[in-house]
This record gives structure tokens, sequence and C-alpha cells, in this order.
């Protein structure tokens, strides 16, 4: 297998087309008809007309789709090709991204969620506004976190994406990628959360099911070493190293100066990027925030943490397997052969999955993981597309339609998700001509330069009373800029080469963007500290409940709903202030019922957009007051709550004797 894997630099890696059999061809249309036929059915049980409906899945998940959609949203294509390309290139140290994510998603369960929950949100920008007032850091965050999906999880999922479609079938790229957007986006517009997440569960089946099909046929763990140190690629650069697998690849732990992922960094830098994906992205919260209770808000965390504990061993290593097997094309390093082979001169480990798929899955399989990939690049697409579509029709869309409509809201989210559609498109030429290298860090470098305010930021505002609004947005803006500064010149300079002399600042080279995480969230936390110690303190009882120490206590009746309290979900959608109840009762009043008769093209608009054809009923004060104690309430029964707290430990029981066993 190696001699044939040595004649490969000569010939492009879509040759691999060749071997795809008819039986692969059916395997992916039939899971295609599968998952459309599901996103169909989901749609048409979900509760779609009002936003707690669409955005929140009416507040009706249990714990296992939480916890399966929560790993499926993560885990897209880019995770996948990105994993396997940087454990081919540097080893086990990052698998330590995935085990970190338990811990975080523990926090999310036990602490994060609790808070925002009993706060009524719909979105995390929405949470912001109700902690500090203004509107400023509501639209910051939501810009701020659109631009973040589009840069790290859209593009690099739909660069991963083709590059497995280029490597594995040899389809035209565009008309593969715009049926992957469309279908995604049909059952995404349609269904709202519940379809998201009913599909993403499956996928999750399939991702799981396929990818160990694949690690238990490339071999297990005991004689992966003495392979992957012995993988050095035939041709390679003179008087340099970095053709020969590192010394340290089956640690965790590494050095913390020399280490290309060092300890220090993988446990605290890691842990600032992994608090914002984990427990303030809108994309994984919103799932969370589906939870028909808090309980199954936990258990849905704890079943993703045992999840996240796999892909160091279905993704991680029979990456670093596949550097072993085919070392002259995963492990290549002279530039010019890594450019005929994979289009990119740094290397191209990002092949390294795609390639053993392609080379070791018998027929039938082969199409299964095809779907596999496929299924991962769509779960995450949905994922972002509906969390984007919340974000700007609850955080942008009212900023600027104050007296839209519930049904205004829907339509203007559905109508976005055309939009990131559209974007999603004319972006792949432009990721296929960037710089590739190691995707998964370029994602990880990139999502560091951005996030760490954002975490910074969302941890004071739950523990810390004293943050106040100028506080909490001046150290956001330093950070963008800190953050901007440093991503710029990370762009500027680019990777060096192999051989060639690395000329960049020092503030590069020698600063792991790991460790630049951290220093920048330090930096913004000590700007929000010091000017909200400078500027007067937000009154006690505008805090209730938006914070870890007054989430249990209830507002007082007296309005206080004034500046810093707007739209609690209440019966699925925002409960507005008395004059904004007026102002909606009387639009509804004047809402005219539709004709009698309906086209099916009028038909078809209604059924799509979940819409009702009648206005909505109004709910008297008293009954909006039942329906917002029940959808904020965080009481567990003490049976469940016990069950999940065992579980809790459980899971980080195992995912400590992990961390010590490869550290």
């Amino acid at each position: 297998m190696e001699a044939g894997a040595r004649e490969a630099p000569a010939e492009p890696p879509q040759e691999a087309r060749a071997i795809l059999n008819v039986y692969d061809i059916l395997v992916v249309v039939f899971y295609f008809v599968f998952v459309l036929a599901l996103g169909i059915w989901s749609s048409l049980r979900a509760s779609r007309s009002t936003v707690g409906g669409y955005f929140l899945a009416g507040r009706s998940m249990t714990w296992w789709p939480i916890g399966a959609s929560l790993m499926s949203s993560n885990v897209g294509s880019g995770l996948f090709i990105g994993l396997a390309g940087t454990g081919a290139a540097g080893g086990l140290a990052v698998g330590g991204f995935e085990w970190n994510a338990t811990w975080l998603l523990v926090a999310l369960g036990w602490v994060f969620v609790p808070v925002y929950i009993a706060a009524g949100v719909v979105t995390m920008p929405e949470y912001l506004k109700k902690r500090f007032g203004g509107q400023r850091i509501q639209v910051y965050m939501s810009v701020l976190s659109l631009i973040l999906y589009i840069f790290t999880k859209i593009s690099t999922d739909i660069f991963s994406g083709a590059l497995f479609i280029q490597v594995s079938l040899g389809w035209n790229l565009y008309l593969t990628t715009v049926i992957l957007l469309v279908v995604t986006a049909i059952y995404t517009i349609a269904g709202g959360l519940t379809a998201v997440i009913y599909t993403d569960a499956l996928q999750t089946v399939i991702m799981v099911g396929g990818a160990l099909v694949l690690m238990f046929l490339v071999g297990w763990y005991p004689g992966l070493q003495e392979k992957y140190n012995a993988a050095i690629a035939n041709i390679t650069v003179p008087n340099t190293t970095c053709h020969l697998p590192r010394s340290d690849a089956f640690h965790l732990l590494r050095d913390p100066v020399t280490g290309d992922i060092p300890w220090p960094g993988l446990i605290f830098g890691l842990t600032v990027l992994a608090t914002w994906c984990w427990c303030t992205d809108q994309v994984i919260v919103q799932r969370s925030l589906s939870a028909k209770n808090l309980s199954h808000a936990k258990g849905g965390s704890v079943f993703g943490g045992y999840l996240k504990i796999l892909p160091m061993f279905f993704i991680v290593m029979p990456g670093m397997i596949s550097r072993a097997l085919y070392p002259d094309v995963v492990g290549c390093v002279d530039p010019d052969i890594c450019q005929a082979i994979c289009g990119a001169q740094v290397g191209c480990s990002n092949i390294a999955y795609p390639k053993l798929v392609m080379e070791l899955m018998p027929v039938g399989l082969r199409g299964l993981m095809i779907a596999v990939i496929m299924a991962a690049l769509m779960s995450s697409l949905t994922s972002i597309f509906n969390s984007s579509s919340t974000l700007f029709a609850i955080d942008i869309w009212q900023r600027v339609r104050r007296k839209a409509t519930e049904r205004e809201l829907m339509v203007v989210g559905r109508v976005f998700i055309v939009f990131l559609v559209v974007v999603s498109i004319v972006w792949i030429p432009i990721i296929q001509s960037a710089n590739s290298g190691q995707l998964f860090d370029y994602i990880q470098s990139v999502t560091s330069y951005l996030a760490p305010p954002i975490t910074a930021l969302f941890v004071l505002a739950i523990f810390c009373h004293r943050v106040t609004e100028p506080g909490a947005f001046w150290g956001l803006i330093s950070g963008l800029v800190v953050g901007a500064l440093r991503m710029i010149l990370e762009f500027s300079y680019g990777t060096p080469l192999c051989g060639e002399p690395d000329t960049r600042p020092a503030v590069l080279k020698d600063v792991h963007y790991l460790y630049f995480a951290l220093l920048l969230c330090g930096l913004t936390t000590f700007v929000i500290i010091v000017v909200s110690l400078c500027t007067p303190p937000i009154p006690e009882e505008k805090l209730i409940p938006l914070t870890w120490w007054t989430r249990h206590r209830h507002r007082s009746p007296p309005s206080l709903e004034g500046h810093y309290h707007s739209h609690p979900l209440r019966d699925g959608k925002p409960a507005l202030s008395a004059q904004e109840s007026q102002t909606e009762n009387s639009d509804l009043k004047k809402q005219e019922s539709p004709a009698p008769t309906q086209s099916c093209w009028q038909k078809f608009y209604f059924w799509f957009c979940g819409l009702s054809p009648t206005p909505t009923p109004i709910l008297s004060p008293a009954e909006k007051a039942a329906m917002e104690r029940k959808l904020t309430s965080i009481e567990e029964t003490p049976l469940w709550r016990r069950v999940c707290n065992i579980n809790a430990i459980f899971l980080l029981t195992i995912n400590i004797f992990l961390w010590g066993y490869f550290a």
C-alpha cells in the first residue's frame, strides 16, 4: 500500500473518483432522500409560527437530540478535515481540543444555561442588552457573531466539504455545493430549530457509526506509534527537519516554549476559546435553550460531553494512520510536490481523512463515509443558518423595525437564510484560492483573535454585579482592536514554507495563538473592570434574574421592565412592556383575516413559512404571566437533579483518566 501511495505525487488526488462504485452513489442518494424526508417530517410536526417555536423549537426538546445536535453542530466537515489533518501533521495533542470541550459543556449546563433561561432570552446579544441596557453592545455582538460565522464556520465548512468532494467524487464543485446548500436551506427555512435538531441527531448517528467503522478498519493504537514515527516522505527539503514526525507526537501535554501546542495554552488558553464556543455562542447555546426544562438541558450537555470524547479515536488517530500509510502524499514537504497534490504549498495534511476513506473503505461503506462528511457539512451549516437568522431577526431587524410583527420576524429570518446561502456560494472561490495549510489551526487562530473579549464579558456579566455598560462596551472594543491587529499581521506575513527563514515579527513567531487568547482575555477583563469602576453601578434590582447570584429571584410586579429588561420569552414570543403591548394588540386588531379562498401558491406560502392565516390569539395579562413563569423556570425535581449531577461527575472522571493516560 505504501508503494502505491508513493506514486501518488505524480497524479492529482481527484483520480480517486475512478474507484467510486454505483453502490456508493446509491448510498449517497438514499442518504440525501432520507435526510430531506426527515427534515420535512420534523417541519410538519414543529411549532413554527412563533418566535419561540421557530427559533427555540417551542422549548420542547429532550436531552438526547440536544446532546446529539451539540455534537454534530460542532463536528462539521471542517472539523473532520481539520482535526485529521492536524493529527497527521503533529500527533495526538489536537485531540485535547475535543476533550477540553467536555468541561465547558458541563459549565454550559450547570452555570450558563440556568442564567439564560431565567433571563428569558432567545439570543446571546439579547442577554447582554438585558444585563447592561442600551443597544450598542447587542448590535455589536450580533454583527461580530455573524462575521465570525462567515469567516470561521461557513467558509471553512464549505472549503473542507468541497475538498472532500474533489478528492473522493470528482464531481463539479459548484454544482455539488449548491445542491448541499439548497437541501440544508429547505428544511432549515421550513422547519426551524426543530427540523435542525432532529436531522442533526440522525447525522450524529451516521457520523459516529461511519467513523467508527473506518477506525476499526485501519487498526488500533498499539501499532500506530511505530508506523507514524517512520512516516517520512521520499522527497524532502535538504537541511531541514520539517519532514520528520514530531518526537512528542504521542503526548497531549507538550513543552510550554517549543511545543506546537504548548500545554499551558492547551489547558488555559484553549479554555478561553472553548468558553466562547460552548457557553456563549448562539449556535451551541440555542440548542440548550430549546430544552423542555433545565434537567434536559443538563442531560444534553452530559450526552454531548460523552460524544466529544470520541473524535480523538475516530478522527485524530485515523489522520495519523493516513500519514503512516501515505507519507509521500499526506506527509509531503516539498512545496512544488504539495502544490501538485493538493494545491497548497505549505502541506497536504488536510487530505488525510478523505485519502484514507477512498483508499481503504470497501464498496458501499465508502458511500456511507461520503455521506458522513456530507452529514457533518450539512448539520453544521443548518445550525449556523438557523442561529444566524435568529440573531438577525431578533437583534438587528427589531432594532431597525421596532414595531415588526411576529409574522414579519418569521419571514425576515427565513429570507436571511437565503441571503446566507448566496454569500456561501460566492465565498467558494475565495476559500479555494486561500492558503489552506492546516485548516484546524486556521479556525482556532482566527477564533483566538476575535473570541476572547466575548468570553471575558460573559463571565464578568454573569458573576460580577459591578460591571457596567460603558465598561462592557469599551472592553469589547479594545479587545477587538488588539485581536484584529494580530489577525492582520498573521494574514500579512503568512506561514513560512519548509526551509524558509521565519521573518515574522516576534509577536507572531514567539507568541502562540493560545497564549495570545489568554493575554487578550486578560486585557479585556482589565479594561472592563477599570472602566466599570469609573462609572455608576447598575442598581441591584435591575440585575434580577440576570446573574448567577440572582437567577432564582423574581422581579417584583411594579414596572421594572424599562431600560434594562425587554422581550422575555412568553408563549414562544417576545413579551412586551405595557406600551408595546398596547401597540401590538392594536396591530393585531388591525390585521385583516385572509380571504376565505386561497390559491395553491398562498397555501404553500403559509405552510412553508409556518404562518397561520388567522390572527394570533391575544393572551390576558394573567395568562402571559403564567406562561412567562413556566418558560423562565429553572426548578428541577430532586431525582433528575441528582441523576444529572452523578452523570456529570462520572463524565468528568472518565475525562480526567484519558488526559492522564495520554498526557
